[in-house]
């Protein structure tokens, strides 16, 4: 069976994206990008597409990422062996300084080099530069992992207003020159509020929001802030998803319009949930006034 679109038919999915163009075109949408759709290449070519097309039709898509994966695998390679309390990575002078060569080094400046071999303008940043990322010690017993207190946004918004994709590592720093590594979620929804994004995705491994954690067609695909209360307060938010959840109420009370918890394994799911009417993923909003 040929299987090929027709041009009739590719006008005609062009004609139904329209009015989702529109509303994107000039706004800021912040990605968090991580978790399987970082490691798996075939998945992170069609990132990079999706945030290049995006770019191309006018979106301000700032473009926020981890390195869990790369972190461990270098500190295996030198030795050092990772540990985790309450799935934050602890963090040692040492392990600090591996956490900034590899997310500001190595998997930031090869996301900016994909996106531009995809006819992107990209350039790079750690929330070092320019201040961008103020952070202070989460807990003593993590070390230099840090808790948000600032962001100065002012490096992103010029990278945005001169047509530059920015790609931000999250590595924070104090005003006494120490640097702290960042949660990724967290960091990138300080960042949107700081913005006022007209969205903030966050890329999970999971489908979303689900009433029961076993079952992918239980997907709960919108809810306000109040019933994402409701569903943590009955247990059906919970485990790894209570802090995605927290990051996106974080995200909302600071101004971002909306959120979006999505499945980073889906094939081009950032396109779904922005140009088609079905979305992917849980969609969060603040409760109507």
């Amino acid at each position: 069976m040929n299987t090929e679109f027709s041009n009739a038919q590719r006008a005609q999915v062009l004609t139904q994206a329209l009015p989702y163009i529109k509303r994107y075109t000039g706004k800021i949408v912040v990605v968090k990008y991580g978790g399987n759709a970082m490691v798996n290449e075939q998945l992170k070519q069609q990132v990079m597409e999706d945030i290049v097309l995006l770019w191309l039709i006018g979106v301000k898509i700032v473009l926020v990422h981890g390195g869990g994966p790369e972190i461990t695998d270098l500190m295996n390679r030198l030795g050092k062996q990772a540990e985790f309390i309450d799935g934050l990575r602890v963090t040692d002078k040492e392990t600090v300084d591996i956490v900034q060569m590899v997310l500001a080094g190595k998997v930031n400046k090869t996301l900016v080099n994909l996106l531009e071999m995809h006819g992107g303008k990209a350039i790079g940043l750690s929330g070092m530069d320019g201040r961008l990322i103020e952070a202070t010690p989460k807990d003593p017993r993590l070390g230099y992992v840090g808790t948000v207190t600032k962001i100065h946004e002012k490096p992103i918004t010029d990278l945005l207003n001169n047509g530059y994709i920015p790609v931000i590592s999250t590595i924070g720093c104090d005003r006494q020159g120490n640097a702290y590594n960042i949660n990724g979620d967290t960091a990138a929804a300080h960042i949107a509020g700081a913005l006022c994004a007209e969205r903030m995705i966050l890329m999970t491994d999971i489908a979303g929001i689900l009433r029961d954690k076993d079952d992918p067609s239980t997907l709960i695909p919108e809810m306000t802030l109040s019933q994402a209360r409701e569903l943590r307060e009955s247990g059906i938010i919970s485990g790894g998803m209570i802090p995605k959840v927290d990051c996106c109420v974080t995200a909302l009370n600071a101004g971002v319009k909306n959120a979006v918890i999505m499945d980073g394994r889906v094939p081009h799911s950032i396109l779904m949930e922005l140009l088609t009417n079905e979305g992917a993923g849980t969609w969060l909003r603040r409760d109507e006034a």
